[in-house]
This record gives C-alpha cells, structure tokens and sequence, in this order.
C-alpha cells in the first residue's frame, strides 16, 4: 500500500510541475530530484531563459514518443565558443550606462555564475565597423599623403570605448577568445580614396599586412590576444560604410604572398580565417583552399547567412576536413518578432552551423540605442542589439540576447558537438562538456506543441516542448 500511495505521489508532483514548466516526465523513483536541468524559452515572451522546476529522472515506463538520441561515441568539432560582435558603436552605448550597472552588464555577459550566460567568444572591428558613429582606420592621413612605413599608425580611436571595455571583459573571463576583422583599409591604400568600396592598391599589398602585424602586437601590448583575423569583412559587399570589394583571386594573393609570410616572419600565432561573407558562394573559400600557395597560412573559412543556406559550411568543410569553418555573423532585424527571429537564428545560426562542424556561432551587435545607433552614414539603421541601453540605469534584453545564452551559457569552450538526430520539427544539436555534462538544444519549428524522449544509450527522459519554443536540456 506505500509503494502504491509513493507512485501516485510521483505523478501528482509531476503532473503539478508540468502544468506551468511545460515539462513532464516519467520516473519510477519515488521523492527522486531531477537528473536533467532545463532551461526554457518561449516564443510568446512569457518565459524567457528561465531554469524549469519540474522532475526530470530517467525513464523507466517504455513509450511510443520519437526520440531524439544522444550518442556520444560520436564526436565531431570542438567548440571555441558562442557570443556576438562588440562594435565600437556597442561599446559606446554601453559605457552611457553608471558604472554600476555597466559593471553588472558585463559580469552577466561574460561571467559564469549561475545569473550569467557566459559569453566567451567575441568579434572586434579593425577600425571601425558600419556600427561606428563614423568610419575612420588606424592610419587616416590628409589627401595625397602616404605612410608605406606606418609610422602613424595608432589605435587611439579605438583607447576610448572598445579597448577599455575589452579589458573589463578579460577581467571576468581572462580565456575569452576573440576575432578580429576589417571593414575597410585606410583609404590612402585604396584605389578610389574613399571608405565606401573601390579595391586595395596592388602596391600598397604589403604595407597593409604589416597594417595587420602592428594591429595586432599593439593589442598585445594593450593586453589584449587576437586570436584570428580574417582579411576583409564581406568582401563581395562594396556598397556598405566603410566596405572594401576583395576577390576570391585578390584574397589569396594578399594572404600566401604578403598577410602569411608577414605573420611569419613577426611569429604570429594569429590564424588567418578566408571569406567572412554569405553561404551563397562557397566557391569563394573553396578557390582559397584550393589555392597551394594559401593553403597552409589558412586556418578556416568564416560564414554569415544573408543569402544562401548554412549547409554551405559542410561543403566547404568535407571538401577540406583539416580546414576549420566558423559562423561569424547574423544579425536581427528592428522589425523581426521575438519569436520568428528565435525560431529562425536558433535553427539557423546556433544548431544549423554547430551541424555544418562550425566552431563558433555569433550574433551581430552587442548593443545599440533606442533608435538602433550610432552608425556610419550608410551603415545598418535596422541593426537591433542583442541589447538596448535606454538610458544611464536601464537596458533591455532582446531577442539575441536568448539565442546565443542558451548554448553559451550551458556550451563552454572546449566541449564537443556529439552526435544527435533530427526528427519532425524538432531541430537540435547536443555537446559533450569538458567536465563529461551532456548538453542538447532543441527548437520546436513546428506549430504544435511535441511530447518526445531525449534517449541516452539505454536511459531517457519524456519531455515536451511547445511550438516556438526553445529547451536547453542538460545532464
């Protein structure tokens, strides 16, 4: 009679806790705690990145639910991390906030306790990006002068916003790794004297490595490790502020005769990452690595997803598996919703490109005012942060924010991707961490919701997740 009277015990609680987490489970353990964590957001708003209550315990009532299975004798990628692009313009808007809470702000970001999400992969402009107030290089000069020597070269654009702000990040996380790419070279090594497109003077093909080697031994001595650059941001995008076109034929030039060699002889450890543009054309990357001459500078190839589809990384991939591919940009809209922006950028940006072996997954912006600034004449006005600082005292969580903290924060650097299989609308991707937790991100794309079991050899747990929404499910 106490057996009988702890079962039904079980299932009231479980019934009770499934009621308002969205959970349920089936365990044969009676007063059993949870063996899995889950962490849950919804599509409406209603909860958002918020650790569930219900008792999740291993399954022991077999069922006729689909399973997701979690196999981690299959290992694929290792992770260098999750996180998005702080941009000069981010930078500035966060330091409008009182030290206090600029202080909070970043320790949420990037600090690991149990109300932060862990960010630990970011991406930097070399001079400035579309979301800076103006564009401007490391090197402007008055029309008609030159500097082949760089001896003007200096980072003081950058000494009051974006470089203090990266040592308050190394502060909270000294191992953050982070990338840094150029949207234009100073306009005096261009072919049209201008920020805005034109192509890098073949002569001057040399002096802008050397451009790249004193950026990145002055952020060194700042404290601060570049631990990959790419050449050129968008390359097949002349029309944005500042911008610069560089062909498939052009990068590979710039890289095995002038950016490698020059990272050589200064014995930088900094990688070289190719592309750095949209899944539409692998070919580009492709014609790099293909290149013999470029092969061995290049460590991998970097993707953004405005036009094609992001199983372009897996053909870059499988044609060169010693190559490593990286998802370096997407950005949310000022008119997306909440939950068509989560839904797509989890399926897209974080699973999609954890399933096509990427070793990172980036958001775009940090952070932008309320109108979506500051940015260059021409730049991106539809930008939307991951988050808004409204004013001295308060900021707002967007949409980003959630999609990058539900791997971030439960997906270190270091894990592994294991092996997981799509069934029906339920897109997923699962992580093996370096302390031996398993980790799965699933997103319902679908219109109802689905009741399903995560399978762990011969352990599972019954779950179901609402349409919209998405789980991060550990254990």
């Amino acid at each position: 009679m106490m057996k009988n009277l702890c079962v039904v015990t079980v299932l009231i609680v479980l019934w009770s806790c499934s009621s308002t987490t969205n959970t349920v489970a089936e365990t044969g353990v009676c007063g059993a705690s949870s063996q899995m964590d889950f962490w849950l957001t919804k599509g409406n708003e209603s909860v958002k990145l918020e650790k569930q209550s219900s008792i999740l315990g291993f399954g022991s009532v077999s069922n006729d639910f689909s399973n997701i299975e979690v196999d981690d004798s299959k290992i694929f990628q290792t992770i260098d991390g999750f996180g998005y692009t702080l941009t000069g313009g981010s930078a500035q808007v966060i330091n409008q906030l009182n030290t206090q809470k600029r202080k909070e702000l970043l320790k949420e970001l990037f600090g690991t306790g149990q109300n932060e999400i862990s960010v630990s992969y970011v991406r930097i402009s070399i001079g400035a990006s579309d979301l800076d107030a103006m564009p401007f290089s490391y090197n402007d000069l008055p029309t008609g002068e030159t500097d082949v020597n760089l001896e003007k070269f200096n980072l003081a654009s950058n000494k009051g916003d974006v470089i203090p702000m990266l040592k308050e990040i190394l502060a909270i996380n000294p191992a953050i790794k982070i990338i840094a790419t150029p949207w234009s070279p100073p306009i005096w090594m261009k072919d049209n004297s201008s920020f805005v497109g034109g192509s890098l003077n073949g002569q001057y093909y040399g002096v802008y490595a050397q451009y790249f080697v004193k950026y990145i031994q002055q952020m060194k001595a700042e404290g601060i490790t570049i631990d990959a650059v790419t050449p050129q941001n968008e390359p097949l995008h002349p029309g944005n502020n500042p911008s610069l076109l560089m062909t498939a034929a052009q990068q590979a030039d710039f890289i095995k005769n002038h950016l490698g060699p020059a990272f050589q002889l200064a014995n930088l450890k900094t990688k070289i990452i190719t592309y750095d543009h949209n899944c539409d054309k692998p070919e580009y990357p492709l014609a790099l690595l293909n290149d013999a001459g470029a092969y061995p500078f290049i460590d991998g190839s970097a993707f953004h997803l405005y036009a094609g589809d992001i199983g372009a990384l897996s053909i870059v991939h499988d044609s060169y598996p010693n190559k490593n591919v990286y998802f370096t940009e997407q950005y949310t809209s000022d008119t997306g919703s909440f939950e068509g922006d989560l839904k797509w950028h989890v399926k897209n940006v974080v699973i999609g490109s954890m399933r096509n072996w990427s070793k990172i997954a980036l958001e775009w912006n940090l952070a932008t005012n309320a109108s979506f600034g500051p940015n260059t004449a021409g730049g991106c006005t539809t930008c939307k942060g991951a988050l808004t600082i409204e004013s001295s005292d308060r900021f707002t969580r967007n949409v980003a924010y959630y999609i990058i903290a539900h791997a971030s924060k439960f997906v270190p650097a270091g894990s592994v991707r294991i092996s997981s299989n799509l069934i029906g609308n339920l897109q997923n991707v699962a992580f093996k961490t370096p302390d031996g937790k398993k980790v799965l991100i699933v997103e319902n794309d679908g219109d109802t919701a689905e009741k399903f079991n995560i399978k762990d050899k011969d352990n599972w747990f019954l779950v179901s997740l609402e349409a919209g929404s998405v789980g991060t499910y550990i254990w």
